[in-house]
C-alpha cells in the first residue's frame, strides 16, 4: 500500500499529491511515469513524475478530475493509500543521454500547456541542477488555472500566455513562441512540448517553421502503460510506435496528431458513458 502523505488543490478539479513510494522515488528520472490504482477493483491510470525526493521516499503527482477513475483519485485524502504504485516506467527525457559540455551549450524552449506544466517541471528542475536554465512558456485559458507557477520560477524563466489575456501574453502558447522568436530575439536548439493534443500540434507546427528539433509528449494516450493493450499505439514517422514502452517522448515533427487525437476521442467517448453509467447506478440505488 502506498501513502498519500500531502495533499494539494493546484487549481479547480487539479490536485497534486506526494505518495510515499521509496523504491519509485530512488530511480525515478523526469519524463518517466507511473501507475496507480485507487483499490484492487480500480483502473490502472497512468500519471506522469512530477518530482521526487529519494530522501523522504516520495513521488510527486498531479491529476486533474476527467473521468471516473481520475475523479476517484483527486477526492483521496492524506492519510489513504493507493492498492498500486507502478514505476518508474517509460524511458526518461533523452536530455538525460547528451554530454554535459553539450547540454551546457543548448538554448533550450519548453512549453506546457494545461497540467503539461507539472510534468515539465522535473526537466526543468533537472537541467537548472546541471546549469542549464531553460525558457518555459506556460499556457492557460485564464489565470485561474494555471499551475506550478511558482515552482517553475525557481528553475527557469518563465513566459506566461493567457487565451483571455487575464495575464501574461494575451493569446495561444503559438503566438507568444513566435514573439519570443521574431520580437524578444531568442533563438532555440530544442524545444520540449507537454499539454493538450491539439496545443502539441500547433506548437510543434510553429517550430518545424523555425526548424527547431521539437519533442513531445504523449502520455495522455495510455492505459495500461506496458504496451499489451495496444490503446496507446501512435505513428510517428510512418511507423507504428507504443507510447508507454518506446515513449512517451517523440519527434513532434513526425507524430501523426490527426490519427493520435482521433483515438484519445474515442476514450473519451468511453469514459463518458461509464460516468454516465455509475451516475445512474447511484441515482437507483
Amino acid at each position: 500500500m502506498f501513502e498519500i502523505v500531502s495533499k494539494r488543490e493546484l487549481a479547480p478539479n487539479i490536485v497534486e499529491m506526494k505518495v510515499k513510494a521509496p523504491r519509485v522515488a530512488s530511480s525515478a528520472q523526469p519524463g518517466q511515469f507511473v501507475i496507480v490504482r485507487t483499490d484492487h477493483t480500480g483502473e490502472r491510470i497512468p500519471l506522469t513524475v512530477c518530482d521526487y525526493d529519494t530522501t523522504a521516499g516520495t513521488v510527486t503527482i498531479v491529476t486533474q478530475a476527467i473521468g471516473y477513475s481520475s475523479n476517484k483519485i483527486i477526492h483521496m485524502n492524506e492519510g489513504d493509500f493507493f492498492a498500486d504504485f507502478a514505476g518508474p516506467l517509460g524511458c526518461p527525457s533523452d536530455l538525460l543521454e547528451l554530454p554535459e559540455d553539450e547540454l551546457k551549450k543548448m538554448r533550450i524552449l519548453f512549453v506546457a500547456g494545461g497540467v503539461g506544466t507539472a510534468p515539465v517541471y522535473p526537466q526543468v528542475k533537472w537541467l537548472k541542477e546541471n546549469g542549464v536554465t531553460a525558457d518555459v512558456v506556460i499556457g492557460a485559458k485564464t489565470k485561474d488555472i494555471f499551475t506550478y507557477v511558482d515552482e517553475m520560477r525557481t528553475v527557469g524563466n518563465v513566459y506566461l500566455c493567457t487565451d483571455d489575456g487575464s495575464e501574461g501574453f494575451h493569446g495561444m502558447v503559438t503566438g507568444l513562441m513566435k514573439d519570443l522568436i521574431e520580437n524578444q530575439g531568442k533563438q532555440y536548439d530544442r524545444c520540449i512540448i507537454i499539454g493538450p493534443m491539439i496545443m502539441m500540434k500547433f506548437a510543434a507546427l510553429t517550430t518545424k517553421e523555425y526548424g527547431i528539433p521539437t519533442v513531445v509528449s504523449l502520455n495522455a494516450l495510455m492505459v495500461d502503460g506496458t504496451g499489451m493493450c495496444g490503446a496507446c499505439r501512435v505513428t510517428v514517422d510512418g511507423q507504428t510506435r507504443f507510447t508507454c514502452v518506446e515513449g512517451p517522448e517523440f519527434d513532434g515533427h513526425k507524430v501523426d496528431f490527426d490519427e493520435a487525437m482521433r483515438r484519445q476521442n474515442m476514450y473519451r467517448d468511453t469514459n463518458k458513458n461509464h460516468n454516465e453509467e455509475s451516475h445512474n447506478c447511484k441515482c437507483n440505488g
